[in-house]
């Protein structure tokens, strides 16, 4: 989609430590630069999507629910880009190290949702052994297709991503799982891949939440990573397609994290589509440009209907971990009035973490927060199937994520 008249880019990912503004109001920017950075190593810095002049330093709405200081930038129209953005005419002469150094300079993120830094990811700590990168195609959440119009439209771009990630890796396998469901993106990446032995497509069965690292990892490898672990305790690294195109970018291109494609769904929008946005359009104008709301239209999400934030404005801005923005009508969007829990086990059957949701629900409720911590809430991947199943209709997802960052900001061990 064209660029918006303005674009807001917030100084805060949905993870890592909020970033530092480089800029103030009155300065003009360019395509590509550098806007906002971190000290901290879980952190990456973020950049200009357009060319103009920043016409204020304030807090704004964010994706995540809150407000978040942000760059409002109003677009010149020129797509000038910075004297950083230069093309490397010959990667394969580069480095781990060297590649490493400018997947983390050009600010790239997950893309799947929660945009953690992908030069963190990268980085294996000592001790730790990698031998497989999943390129995760599994994109389970209802409404969302952001991910497979990608692997059909840009099926070489992932590729040549998942060779960079193979090189700062100095590994030799990578497998990328898309569900059954999508037999187009199967044969287009198959097809992209074809002349590289290390890479494989493998055809996932269909079922949610698939595309989950976890669930990733046990599907491909008959692997488990270990309560309070990470992929890499199981011998690999995930990274979502979208991500591992923009890493191709990042290197070839020199171009930064500055726009994704974004799918506008839902019963509350006229023409839903999938876009390719910059980062910081506001959802109103993403909403627009598929034909607008509809009359009934009640709620907007970030994300999908699962695992999605319901936002209370439709000024949010696009970022790099908005996969979707789903418009949903009145009836779809009216939420059931909870009742008492009836132990009837469903949300423990449906759990794919194997946690006990309504046990760590009890314990919010009661302000218990350690015994939350015990039953296993820091575990949880935030699917939504336990809220799904459930007959009494628990807030169960949102007592776990309550607990989740209460557990972090209280430091309980």
């Amino acid at each position: 989609m064209p660029a918006p008249q303005f674009v807001v880019i917030p100084m805060a990912r949905v993870t890592g430590a909020p970033l530092e503004p480089l800029v103030k109001k009155g300065d003009h920017v360019k395509l590509g630069q550098k806007i906002g950075e971190s000290a901290a190593f879980v952190s990456a810095p973020i950049h200009s999507s357009v060319s103009g002049t920043v016409t204020a330093v304030e807090a704004r709405p964010h994706p995540g629910g809150r407000t978040a200081m942000a760059v409002v930038i109003e677009n010149d129209g020129l797509d000038e880009k910075d004297e950083s953005v230069r093309p490397c005419e010959n990667f394969d002469a580069l480095t781990p190290a060297e590649l490493l150094a400018i997947v983390k300079d050009k600010g790239v993120v997950g893309m799947g949702g929660a945009t953690f830094p992908t030069h963190v990811k990268l980085s294996i700590p000592k001790g730790k052994t990698v031998d497989t990168l999943i390129a995760n195609g599994a994109e389970c959440e209802p409404y969302l297709t952001a991910d497979h119009r990608l692997m059909l439209e840009k099926s070489g771009d992932i590729v040549k991503g998942i060779q960079i990630v193979l090189k700062i890796l100095g590994i030799e396998r990578a497998f990328i799982g898309i569900e059954a469901n999508k037999p187009d993106a199967i044969r287009a990446m198959r097809a992209a891949c074809a002349q590289d032995s290390r890479i494989q497509v493998a055809p996932l069965k269909v079922k949610y939440p698939q595309g989950s690292e976890k669930q990733l990892i046990t599907a491909l490898l008959h692997r488990e990573v270990p309560s309070g672990g990470l992929p890499a305790d199981a011998g690999a690294v995930v990274s979502n397609v979208g991500t591992l195109a923009a890493i191709r970018d990042a290197v070839v291109d020199g171009m930064p994290v500055v726009r994704r494609v974004v799918t506008v769904s839902g019963n509350g929008v006229k023409e839903p589509g999938n876009l390719l946005a910059r980062i910081g359009t506001p959802f109103q104008v993403c909403i627009d440009a598929c034909g607008g709301m509809t009359p009934d239209a009640r709620k907007i999400i970030n994300g999908g209907p699962m695992m999605g934030t319901s936002l209370p404005s439709p000024d949010t801005p696009v970022i790099a971990g908005t996969s979707g923005i789903l418009v949903l009508s009145e009836a779809q969007a009216a939420i059931p009035r909870e009742i008492s829990c009836i132990r009837c086990g469903k949300c423990v059957d449906a759990c794919p973490i194997g946690v006990l949701p309504t046990a760590v629900a009890e314990a919010v409720d009661r302000g218990d927060y350690q015994s939350a911590l015990r039953y296993r809430a820091m575990d949880c991947i935030e699917c939504g199937s336990c809220v799904y199943v459930c007959p009494a209709k628990r807030h169960i997802l949102q007592k776990i994520r309550l607990a989740k960052q209460t557990i972090r900001q209280k430091g309980l061990k």
